[in-house]
């Protein structure tokens, strides 16, 4: 086909966004190849290669509010993003932080969408660029400060439960010592970074973002009228819906770290009785994805409880939720309209 052919096939309306998303291509291709780099040899980033297709879907789905949405270009402030962004990407590679060259993607993007659509789009690409973020792994010096402490709560709470089982056990560090049944010399039992739960933890965040992004409560569009009408802005922040999707990422947190403690402290118990040999090969991989889905299935319970929560938490109120909560607020349902 010749260009003219191609140009006419695409639709006047896709010209702009597939020009910014050749250029952006261009310009961090470099950056993208090491972060698809770190997804295939990271394995506590390996969630990552599905991001770009949840995102894609996520975008399929947004495509009729996003192209009803009002377009008000802010140029000045989108163009001292961009140049910022590209600062960052400058320094970053100057300096080698591939974080920051990273982070300056993101910041790219958001300045994009503002210096071209406006600041109102953003709120349509919030969950995106959550993901986003989330798939880029965080500096290796933040990393061991995570995973560190971890890796000792981990190892508390094994001999916690050793104890409970009246376990003779002693420990040092991330270093569980223990006499296995039939032993003639103690056994030691690290609590290596890999069993510190940092994997999980990034993964069920994730899960967690795109779990209440799809399982978000409908607004209802009708609009009362003799309502006062709040802050626009302020009532989104106020509906069951935000403080919903709000628990479930923060309960990610706790019921990752929870079922990893109870993973290290199942296995102490069972090198006890069978041997260290249990926190090798198939059983230690095993048991990461049966712990996985454990948290998973205590994640999806977290959103059932809010879900059925919700008519109680009516009955609490004379007249019902306040409006923004309840989902008949008008601001709340102008901010729906408008989308």
């Amino acid at each position: 086909m010749s260009p003219k052919e191609v140009m006419s096939a695409i639709p006047r309306k896709l010209f702009q966004p597939i020009a910014i998303a050749v250029a952006l291509a261009f310009v961090y291709f470099a950056v993208l190849a090491k972060l698809g780099n770190d997804w295939w040899h990271d394995e506590n980033y390996s969630h990552g290669f599905l991001i770009p297709f949840v995102i894609a879907f996520i975008l399929w789905q947004e495509r009729e509010r996003l192209a009803d949405a009002k377009r008000e270009s802010w140029t000045v402030i989108g163009a001292v993003g961009i140049a910022v962004s590209l600062f960052m990407l400058w320094a970053g590679t100057a300096g080698a932080e591939l974080f920051m060259q990273r982070m300056s993607l993101i910041m790219m993007l958001v300045s994009v969408v503002i210096y071209f659509f406006g600041a109102r789009v953003i709120q349509f690409l919030l969950v995106p660029l959550a993901l986003l973020f989330l798939s880029i792994p965080i500096p290796q010096i933040i990393f061991n400060r995570v995973a560190f402490p971890l890796q000792l709560f981990a190892s508390r709470c094994a001999v916690a439960a050793m104890y409970l089982f009246s376990i003779p056990v002693l420990r040092q560090g991330n270093v569980i010592e223990l006499m296995p049944r039939g032993a003639s010399a103690p056994k030691r039992l690290a609590v290596v970074e890999a069993c510190s739960g940092i994997r999980s933890l990034m993964t069920l965040i994730t899960l967690a973002v795109i779990y209440a992004y799809f399982t978000k409560p409908k607004t209802p569009n009708s609009v009362s009228d003799g309502q006062e009408r709040p802050n626009r802005f302020i009532a989104p922040f106020m509906s069951f819906a935000f403080w919903r999707s709000l628990i479930l990422v923060a309960s990610a947190i706790p019921i990752a770290i929870l079922t990893n403690a109870a993973r290290v402290s199942g296995t102490g118990a069972l090198s006890h009785y069978y041997g260290t040999r249990v926190a090798d090969g198939f059983f230690h991989s095993f048991s990461g994805w049966v712990v996985y889905i454990a948290a998973a299935v205590l994640l999806f319970a977290t959103a059932w409880v809010l879900d059925r929560a919700k008519p109680l938490l009516d009955k609490l109120f004379k007249g019902g939720l306040p409006p923004a909560w309840s989902g008949t607020s008008p601001a709340l349902n102008e901010f729906e309209l408008s989308k």
